[in-house]
């Protein structure tokens, strides 16, 4: 027989004189009278007040059931604030399932509390209202992309977690193997090479909520271990991906939001750079990017003898932004790489500023003209190389206009056309995205004589999605032809012996019928913290590390026992300084 029979937040006036029994923790006590007090009961639906008799003993955090008659509050004692508001439950009996220490930390959100301290005893955080509330938005996404998936056809497949490394990008986590002394196995950056296997495997339509681990560096949208839906589908192209990757968005979105979002436009990479100086660019506001090395073309001015010039304009920022501000944006913009900011304001009479007397009329009036600069607003331009020009000023207009994440506006924004390589280092080129994407079908003659930075022209057929400035996730169309494949690696450096050693499980795959395929991830972490309007995943996953990879809790990472370490045939060196 159940302890309970409601739960508290789910009370209401259509109870009133009924005999219900609740179970919870104890919220808080007040004295009412000398007979009597009142007594909040929390569980994960909300608060109802109890009336319980002042001898009670009962305090914050302990566990109880309640027994008793639903009654409706006086008119004056309604509390709008809560589901439970309207009733109150009387004539109880308490019984105390469990005692507890006064809790770490107040229980309420408005209370700021260090994140080591609520980390360490996570279990009581956990209670708290945000935490519940983003947990259960985070299930809720989780079932609305499972539906969404399966209703496309998708079939839910689970990949190892033990696995040989392969490259993505970060270091990976690894794990040695007691029954194979000397060798290690990898934990998966991604199920990249599994799911590949599937569709060779006639899977056709793969999907996991998958479990991912990268040793890298740790921030608010970063963690070691991330959740994500990883899909591959089988004789499709791009835009194949991106409906039903767009489909189970817009699901786990309208499960939270209750509004489905419709649009999801394009941008390619190129554009992007050019317009916002981001591959993951916001675009809820403005404050575009906007080419003005022509203007400069025949200028008299050292400082805009530069490869590019390019500017913005920040509405109503002249009276906004003093002195102080004006010289840490400076400062910032130099440590992004540039060797200063050219800043003015606008007034009536037109630019005010240190550099405008190096500037012609002409050059004046067609910064004025291309920035469309108001009276009253601030322009800053930045000479340099174009990719330096695009980066500082994208930075620089994140720094300057960027919405809160609790904005309530979500911006859905497809990037395409991703450049192939991202770097040459000792005449390699080095992969954007990973070794096993397409390259676009139009760059593809470009391999054969590229040198030097003609490798980062050649575009690939990658793709992000991106929410509010966050990368949500990325893909592609996969190299599914062995020879092609061969042909990236040995562009990359990687040669023959290295390609069997690391690969060739995946090569030989290739040999007996690899059809057409192609896919995407997205980070659930990710997509969960921007729908609830938080800053850092860790506040939507249950168990999150610190921002240094430690674990306050089961204080994690730990020395190894010695016996342990014998027994897998390793000893810890110490680290040389």
């Amino acid at each position: 027989m159940s302890l309970r029979t409601n739960y508290c937040g789910e009370l209401s006036a259509e109870h009133v004189g009924q005999t219900v029994t609740v179970c919870g923790w104890v919220d808080t006590r007040r004295v009412h009278s000398e007979h009597l007090a009142f007594v909040d009961v929390r569980d994960h639906t909300g608060i109802v007040q109890v009336v319980v008799d002042q001898k009670v003993n009962v305090r914050s955090e302990y566990v109880v059931a309640v027994t008793g008659t639903v009654a409706a509050r006086p008119a004056e004692m309604v509390n709008d604030a809560l589901a439970s508001g309207a009733i109150e439950i009387t004539d109880t009996e308490v019984t105390v399932l469990n005692e507890a220490e006064p809790p770490p930390f107040p229980m309420h959100d408005r209370t700021d509390v260090n994140e080591e301290i609520r980390l360490e005893h996570r279990y009581v955080d956990l209670r708290r209202e945000k935490m519940q509330r983003n947990l259960r938005a985070r299930a809720k996404i989780n079932s609305a992309i499972r539906g969404a998936m399966e209703r496309q056809g998708f079939c839910e497949l689970e990949t190892p977690m033990l696995i040989a490394s392969t490259p993505e990008g970060a270091r990976d986590f690894v794990v040695p193997s007691r029954m194979h002394p000397g060798n290690f196995y990898a934990l998966p950056q991604s199920p990249q090479l599994f799911k590949q296997l599937s569709m060779v495997g006639g899977l056709d339509r793969y999907y996991q909520i998958a479990r991912c681990l990268r040793d890298e560096d740790l921030r608010a949208d970063r963690q070691f271990e991330f959740m994500q839906l990883d899909a591959e589908a089988s004789f499709v192209d791009q835009e194949d991906v991106f409906t039903f990757i767009s489909e189970a968005v817009a699901d786990a979105t309208e499960a939270i939001t209750g509004e489905r979002p419709t649009e999801f436009p394009r941008m390619t990479y190129a554009d992007a750079m050019d317009r916002y100086g981001s591959d993951k660019p916001d675009v809820r506001f403005g404050m575009e990017l906007t080419e003005l090395t022509d203007l400069f073309a025949e200028t008299e001015s050292n400082v805009f003898k530069t490869p590019s010039v390019k500017g913005i304009c920040m509405p109503g920022g002249a009276d906004e932004l003093g002195r102080n501000k004006i010289d840490e944006l400076t400062d910032k913009a130099k440590q992004w790489g540039a060797k200063g900011l050219a800043w003015f304001r606008m007034k009536e009479e037109g630019l005010e500023g240190g550099l405008t007397k190096f500037m012609s009329e002409s050059e004046l009036a067609g910064v004025v003209e291309r920035l469309d600069a108001k009276t009253g607003d601030m322009v800053f331009l930045i000479a340099d190389k174009k990719r330096v020009a695009n980066k500082v000023l994208g930075l620089l207009r994140l720094e300057l206009g960027k919405p809160p994440v609790n904005s309530g506006e979500f911006s859905f924004l497809w990037i395409t056309e991703f450049p192939l390589f991202e770097d040459v280092i000792d005449g390699n080129p080095i992969p954007a995205h990973h070794p096993f994407t397409m390259p676009h079908e139009d760059d593809v003659e470009k391999l054969k004589n590229a040198q030097g930075d003609e490798w980062l022209d050649i575009r690939s057929q990658a793709y992000d999605l991106t929410l509010n400035g966050w990368e949500l996730g990325s893909g592609s169309i996969r190299i599914f032809q062995r020879d092609v494949q061969e042909q990236i690696f040995e562009i990359l450096g990687i040669g023959e012996e290295e390609q069997m050693a690391k690969f060739g499980f995946l090569l030989n795959a290739f040999k007996y019928g690899a059809p057409p395929h192609g896919g995407f991830a997205f980070g659930i972490d990710r997509l969960t913290a921007l729908l609830v309007g938080e800053e850092n995943i860790r506040e939507v996953i249950a168990f999150p590390k610190t921002q240094k990879g430690s674990d306050p809790l089961t204080n994690a990472p730990s020395p190894a026992d010695p016996a342990h370490l014998e027994e897998l045939g390793l000893r810890v060196l110490p680290r040389e300084e």
